[in-house]
């Protein structure tokens, strides 16, 4: 059995990801900021006969959690074949870059950027392990540059300076480390669920979190060596 660690998995797309992943019979571990948060995200799975899951506190942010978080799994697993970066926060508004506050700019970073780094780079030893290991970074369309300078754009990405931003690092670090890690078989890829509605925009999505999910486990679960350093969606491939 496969198994995955989501972070940021006890509510939105994460838990929704957790819950179609160990319903295509992976092992999964759900990481979360708070273990009774976890906990309770436990119990709803199981109460729709899930068993194949299990809750491990992880807070990104904070680099002596995500080791904790990484020496508690190597006791439990040789290896870890899938990891989903997921955790991510929005800020907050206004995130127009010419009223943004640094703070605020910062801590979005903190945690969509540099979290999700060091998360990486302390799960990536017992990826290595794997004998088909996947980093999947959930971004965001609001991260693409592409769709940021095109004429047609959407100028309700505007709202988001601070958030994109962020994703559109994220997405450099796909990249990059993708390139990196092309011959040792580590694929490395983004994905956005799209305007998925979970309280990270105060459910103001267009799609529910059951479809949010797809594309991530589509890319989870049909892994090819071959595919790396790409950005999907549900339609296909994003322009950066």
């Amino acid at each position: 059995m496969k198994t995955v660690l989501i972070t940021g998995a006890n509510k939105g797309i994460g838990f929704e990801t957790a819950k179609q992943l160990a319903q295509f019979n992976y092992f999964v571990y759900l990481g979360s900021r708070d273990k009774k948060l976890g906990l309770e995200a436990i119990r709803k799975l199981n109460d729709l006969g899930i068993t194949n899951v299990e809750t491990i506190v992880i807070d990104i942010a904070d680099i002596n959690s995500v080791r904790q978080a990484r020496q508690q799994l190597e006791r439990k697993i040789d290896s870890l074949d899938i990891l989903i970066n997921n955790a991510a926060i929005a800020g907050d508004q206004p995130q127009n870059f010419s009223a943004c506050k640094l703070e605020n700019l910062r801590a979005i970073f903190d945690v969509n950027f540099f979290g999700t780094i060091q998360t990486t780079q302390e799960f990536l030893p017992l990826l290595r392990k794997s004998s088909q290991p996947s980093i999947i970074n959930v971004s965001s369309e609001v991260g693409s540059l592409a769709g940021h300078s095109s004429p047609n754009r959407n100028v309700g990405r505007d709202k988001f300076h601070a958030y994109g931003s962020s994703k559109t690092a994220l997405n450099a670090f796909t990249i990059m480390l993708a390139n990196e890690l092309r011959d040792t078989g580590v694929m490395v890829n983004s994905v956005t669920p799209g305007h998925t509605a979970t309280d990270l925009n105060q459910f103001q999505g267009t799609k529910t979190v059951e479809q949010g999910a797809v594309p991530i486990v589509k890319l989870a679960t049909q892994a090819h060596p071959d595919i790396t350093g790409k950005f999907f969606r549900d339609e296909g491939e994003v322009a950066w």
